[in-house]
């Protein structure tokens, strides 16, 4: 999951001590190699495992389209979320569009992502399994953002974090503005970055004709 994570959307106000910003970028550092570490075992089960309602059912074509559903909406809902993130060093925390739902919408639709990765493979339990290990990984590390943004406003994240979720959208808490600050070259990394998730649907139909032909052996059979 590329991209930078929630805690961008706090800028450090001028006269901040430089190890405050190393010890945030080591977080986001520590998150990445987290989830390339985390992609590759699951795609070490991947290999081995298989759908238990078989690759031609109307149940896996329904669970591979659920996945595919998901992963579209992370796109757009990551993309979205940069839009209000990309341009906020002109405040402090950001507190409209999708942040006055949710504290960690990137993260939010990050696990919805993985988890429309796991739904490709046509297994329900594969799906959960990611989106649920997903929000584990990301739940370690928003402690640490929290506590980094905490620390530079204490005030105004205080404030934030009594009238806002960290992972339960509130959507009666929806608040925007007319116009907000952005830079169009980070919209447009998020949204091919996260593109990038859209690869699991050809590969994973890759892996389950090479299981069908025997060339891949199947280990699991996973509902």
């Amino acid at each position: 999951m590329s991209g930078d994570g929630d805690a961008a959307r706090g800028s450090t106000p001028a006269g901040s001590p430089a190890g405050t910003s190393v010890n945030i970028a080591r977080v986001q550092r520590r998150r990445k190699i987290a989830v390339l570490a985390f992609s590759v075992v699951v795609l070490a089960l991947v290999l081995v495992t298989h759908s238990a309602a078989g690759s031609n059912t109307a149940w896996h074509e329904t669970v591979d389209i659920a996945g595919a559903a998901l992963i579209v909406l992370c796109i757009l809902g990551r993309t979205w979320t940069s839009i209000y993130i990309a341009g906020s060093k002109r405040r402090l925390v950001v507190d409209i569009g999708p942040y006055s739902l949710v504290r960690n919408p990137l993260y939010v639709f990050s696990a919805i992502g993985a988890a429309g990765v796991g739904l490709t493979t046509g297994s329900v339990a594969i799906g959960g399994l990611l989106g649920l290990a997903t929000l584990l990984i990301f739940h370690i590390v928003i402690l640490s953002e929290e506590n980094f943004l905490g620390e530079r406003f204490p005030a105004e994240y205080a404030d934030y974090t009594a009238r806002v979720g960290r992972w339960i959208p509130k959507f009666s808490a929806w608040r925007d503005e007319k116009w907000v600050s952005t830079r169009p070259a980070n919209i447009v990394t998020t949204f091919r970055d996260t593109c990038l998730f859209l690869l699991a649907v050809p590969a994973f139909e890759l892996v389950e004709h090479l299981q069908d032909s025997g060339i891949l052996p199947v280990l699991f059979s996973l509902p």
